[in-house]
């Protein structure tokens, strides 16, 4: 909370919201000002406030002020920041198997710099459930955190504590990386798309349910060209140059948005929105996001908490649109788990989806089945309210907690508290609690 002898406050009615992102059961954005907020979920440091505590509303992240900030991105548990200016990658969390890039397994609970990239121009950061990767200026690419499943394109299965460049690229210059819970994808400048990791539900798109420990190229589909991609968790999404969508991998519970819920291996053609032109896609852990050129935003998939903005909590197996006060058209969204974030083009802050942990932002544990305004970062919602500043005295605060200290279990989606054999559990009891480490 904010120190009551020198408070500090950030006015939402003159700042824009930049960049959102989501994580877990916590969010993140970046506003005009270098200012960061996060929110949500703080058990495991991934807030960054020098503390483990939840908040329900969004609260300056004062660890990264004056650092220039570029860009925010959120994993799991565990969440990175970019400073473009003066070229560093910092990082906070949860830090099993190496999340965090600092050499070693323990939580964090303030943003620190990676040293192992200090110096690296980077141009974009993506975060799955347990490992992360950077693409820098030059089109390397970078990665590092868990690697049970080959997810990290290094030819093993071994775990990385820091940043390790990934060689199968070399000479192939990538334009956008997204990872998912065990699976990764990439763009290559050409347009070309990428698959390696677990591949137990199609999700590299390669045509099998094979692992690849290394990046594989995945068939061309219709000739054209990918620009984008993103990953669920056990799924993966891309547009074309045409802005065209493609799904692929696990759809249990409807998350490619085909029509029904059969897995596909390879990307597949989603016609639902074939007469739009998509300019943005999210994945959650099992539902998926895209907006439209003309700013339509679309839901599909797992629904239990609302994630998908339809009004209910059915699964839909496809597209729905999800209808906006005042018909505002959508201009960034963001998939967490099981909550969504989206910003309009009247600089509106809008989530849904589950509440639990105060990861909406509305100051409340409440799930939501539509878009509700996150006041604080909305022009449309400002009444005078501050954004509260957590400052943290870093001699004080928790800065590191290894994982002697804390109760850490892999999530095993057949027995809970077992670790899963080669992160492959399959999917017939998924526990309906919110137990530390296991995810509904």
């Amino acid at each position: 909370m904010a120190d009551e002898a020198a408070p500090t406050e950030v006015t939402a009615s003159i700042r824009r919201v930049l960049l959102i992102s989501a994580g877990a059961s916590h969010s993140v954005a970046l506003l005009s000002g270098d200012v960061v907020c996060s929110w949500g979920r703080g058990e495991d440091g991934q807030l960054g406030h020098g503390d483990a505590e939840d908040r329900l509303t969004p609260t300056q992240l004062s660890a990264l002020d004056g650092l220039e900030i570029s860009s925010v991105t959120c994993g799991a548990d565990h969440t990175t920041a970019y400073s473009e200016r003066h070229m560093e990658v910092y990082s906070w969390g949860w830090g099993d198997f190496g999340r965090l890039g600092h050499g070693n397994s323990s939580d964090l609970f303030t943003p620190q710099p990676i040293k192992a990239l200090h110096g690296i121009r980077i141009t974009q950061i993506a975060c799955g459930d347990s490992h992360c990767l950077a693409v820098t200026m030059e089109g390397e690419v970078q990665s590092w955190g868990r690697n049970q499943n080959g997810q990290l394109g290094l030819g093993t299965t071994e775990d990385s504590l820091v940043p390790r460049k990934i060689q199968a690229f070399k000479g192939i210059s990538i334009k956008m990386v997204a990872a998912g819970a065990e699976h990764t994808a990439a763009i290559t400048e050409d347009g070309s798309l990428y698959g390696w990791g677990w591949g137990r539900y199609g999700n590299l798109g390669l045509g099998d349910r094979n692992d690849r420990l290394v990046p594989e190229k995945v068939s061309t589909v219709d000739d054209e060209k990918m620009i984008m991609v993103a990953c669920g968790w056990r799924h993966t999404i891309s547009v074309s140059s045409l802005g065209t969508l493609y799904t692929y991998g696990w759809s249990k519970y409807g998350q490619l948005g085909h029509g029904d819920f059969e897995d596909h291996l390879a990307p597949h053609k989603l016609e639902a929105l074939s007469g739009s032109v998509v300019s943005q896609i999210s994945g959650g852990w099992r539902h998926t996001m895209a907006l439209t050129s003309d700013g339509k935003l679309y839901g599909w998939g797992w629904n239990k908490f609302g994630q998908v903005g339809a009004g209910d909590n059915e699964d839909h197996c496809s597209p729905v649109q999800v209808k906006f006060p005042n018909e505002q058209k959508v201009v960034k969204i963001s998939c967490g788990w099981r909550h969504t974030l989206a910003v309009t083009e009247r600089q509106n802050v809008f989530s849904w989806g589950r509440g639990t942990n105060g990861q909406l932002g509305h100051g409340e544990s409440v799930d939501r089945n539509t878009p509700k305004m996150v006041d604080a970062l909305s022009v449309d919602g400002y009444n005078g309210q501050q954004i509260e500043s957590s400052k943290v005295d870093p001699s004080s605060g928790k800065i590191w907690v290894s994982p002697s200290e804390r109760y850490a279990v892999v999530p095993d989606e057949k027995v809970q508290g077992q670790t899963s054999v080669g992160g492959k559990g399959n999917d017939l009891s998924v526990p309906e609690n919110d137990v530390k480490r296991v995810r509904i």
